[in-house]
């Protein structure tokens, strides 16, 4: 089954910027896709657009759902987005508000929603953190929230927008030891190319907004003069 489908995809910001010209690609369920490029070529952008957050000309297709203001309530179900900044998505005075919100706003019943917090704070090791603030959390803890409460909406689509940003070398490892156990499709920009060589078998290289290569991962970041064409090197 193709769970994302992306065609003749375009978007320019208000100030004119050409973010996205013309992209065009499709993920089959379960697969892992890394996305790289330099900063501004339009890896954030394009992870926007998979759960209609941002909206240009062209067609993304989630799970046979097209994008489209009839369809944002199923379709972000389906695409459940971690940002670089876990600041940017927890905002509640407890880790379980934060992590019920999704349910709540499903409207699943106080019974239910204390059942999905309690599995997705398993499934990221933050079990009894229920009542903790977020704010008083490190970085990493952080980040292990901001996934339980995007697990927190079942979806069948994970994407992560530089999932190891800003973490030390232990809270990385445990990060990719998570995502390596989660069996959603998964769509994961980064500039860490060891956290693509462990998750993705296939990636997506952006310069300027447009597709330059896609490919096996280990062929893509192995091919020096590619990366250079890139400005990744």
């Amino acid at each position: 089954m193709v769970h994302i489908r992306i065609e003749h995809l375009s978007f320019s910001y208000p100030d004119g910027t050409l973010a996205l010209n013309d992209i065009g690609f499709s993920v089959t369920e379960g697969e892992s896709v890394g996305i790289i490029g330099a900063n501004g070529a339009g890896k954030t952008t394009l992870i926007l657009h998979l759960n209609g957050i941002l909206r240009g000309n062209g067609l993304v297709e989630i799970a046979g759902v097209p994008v489209n203001e009839r369809t944002l309530l199923v379709v972000r179900r389906k695409v459940g987005i971690v940002f670089q900044n876990p600041d940017e998505q927890l905002f509640s005075p407890t880790v379980y508000e934060d992590v019920a919100f999704a349910p709540l706003y499903m409207g699943k019943t106080a019974p239910e929603i204390g059942r999905i917090v309690s599995e997705s704070l398993t499934a990221v090791g933050m079990a009894g953190y229920e009542e903790k603030m977020p704010y008083h959390l490190s970085v990493g803890e952080k980040k292990k929230i901001a996934i339980a409460a995007v697990l927190a909406q079942q979806p069948e689509i994970l994407a992560f927008d530089e999932p190891s940003a800003n973490l030390d070398p232990k809270s990385r490892r445990i990060l990719l030891n998570l995502l390596l156990g989660f069996p959603h499709t998964r769509i994961i920009a980064s500039h860490d190319f060891n956290v693509l060589k462990e998750l993705c078998k296939r990636t997506i290289v952006l310069k300027k907004g447009m597709i330059l290569a896609d490919g096996l991962t280990e062929e893509i970041l192995n091919d020096a003069a590619l990366l250079k064409e890139a400005d990744l090197l």
